[in-house]
């Protein structure tokens, strides 16, 4: 009961402070301008995902229960994510200055943790070497953009991570990872009293400064998870409306040779949000997540063996929903509103 109270306090805390900061930027003019590629027609305060980094790194920079190895790595980068997002939120920073710092963070995470050995594909376990230390700094550094890229409408990025947060706490907790568990839970906590006034229609933005925290910082939790034996494929099932939606667009992107790493609202969930709206589509991704892949995940957590096959059969009717929407093909229109 105790710790049900203490999630409680963390939601509301941040809640407060997202208001604190919505209120600033009010004053302060500091909105977020609606433009050709934007998904909202009305200025909004932005940045305001820095309440979720601060309750965050305070809480667990405070907690006495986590390995010092963890901590380090969570707030080393997390706090260079989160400063680098929040400069680009008040002005612009080139995408290879953002690159060169993703990298720089992605391998602070690797020294401090340490690398993976091996990797098992088809029930076979692969010596990785350097190859896949690299291969974890570009996961990594993907997962962090991934949620910028699908931060375009009001409430999914806040939605999908707090269920991949409770999701990867309750795999955590069967696989006995008590302390991911927690971490996972704070994550989740201090993003749904983000959620509050980031719910459709969005008062506030969450800005890059949390949308490529929560990316980092859900990227350090999985490796944890991933260096002590539970699958990845959990997390690749669980994360499926993200990496399906933004995997076509980028593919479409550069085959059309369009500069993808550029801002665009081609993506499949922004295609349907100009079709039934922002409210519409966030409910219809919560109920796939927690409706079609939370099942699968737990199918793969309890039959890893299979875990290939069950992702396969994830993601097929995610493609075909993707594909219908047009994901990667280019906005006619902007005629809707919200984030």
């Amino acid at each position: 009961m105790n710790d049900f109270f203490f999630y409680i306090f963390i939601i509301l805390t941040s809640l407060f402070f997202t208001e604190l900061i919505r209120r600033y930027s009010l004053k302060n003019n500091l909105l977020d301008a609606p433009n050709k590629r934007s998904s909202h027609h009305v200025a909004t305060p932005r940045s305001g995902g820095l309440s979720i980094v601060l309750i965050f790194i305070i809480v667990i920079g405070m907690s006495d229960l986590l390995a010092k190895d963890i901590v380090f790595a969570l707030v080393g980068s997390g706090v260079l994510i989160a400063i680098v997002g929040f400069w680009d939120d008040l002005g612009h920073v080139a995408a290879k200055w953002r690159l060169l710092f993703h990298f720089i963070a992605a391998f602070w995470v690797l020294f401090i943790l340490g690398s993976v050995a091996e990797f098992e594909l088809l029930g076979v376990n692969i010596n990785v070497g350097i190859i896949g230390t690299i291969s974890a700094a570009f996961l990594l550094v993907w997962l962090l953009n991934l949620f910028n890229f699908m931060d375009g409408i009001d409430g999914i990025a806040a939605s999908e991570a707090i269920f991949v947060s409770c999701g990867s706490a309750f795999f955590f907790w069967l696989s006995g990872l008590e302390n991911l568990s927690f971490i996972a839970l704070i994550l989740a906590s201090s993003t749904m009293g983000f959620l509050v006034l980031n719910w459709p229609p969005a008062k506030i933005f969450m800005g890059d400064v949390g949308s490529g925290f929560l990316g980092i910082t859900l990227g350090v939790i999985v490796y944890a998870a991933v260096l002590e034996g539970v699958s990845i494929f959990i997390w690749i099932v669980l994360l499926g409306v993200f990496f399906v939606d933004s995997g076509i667009t980028l593919i479409r992107r550069v085959l059309n040779g369009e500069r993808w790493y550029e801002a665009h609202c081609s993506h499949a969930y922004q295609h349907a949000a100009r079709k039934w709206g922002h409210k519409k589509v966030t409910i219809t991704t919560i109920l796939i997540n927690l409706c079609w892949l939370f099942p699968i995940a737990y199918l793969v957590y309890l039959n890893k063996s299979d875990a290939e096959l069950l992702t396969l059969l994830a993601y097929i009717p995610l493609i075909i929903l993707a594909l219908k929407f047009q994901a990667g093909v280019a906005a006619i229109s902007n005629n809707h509103s919200g984030n």
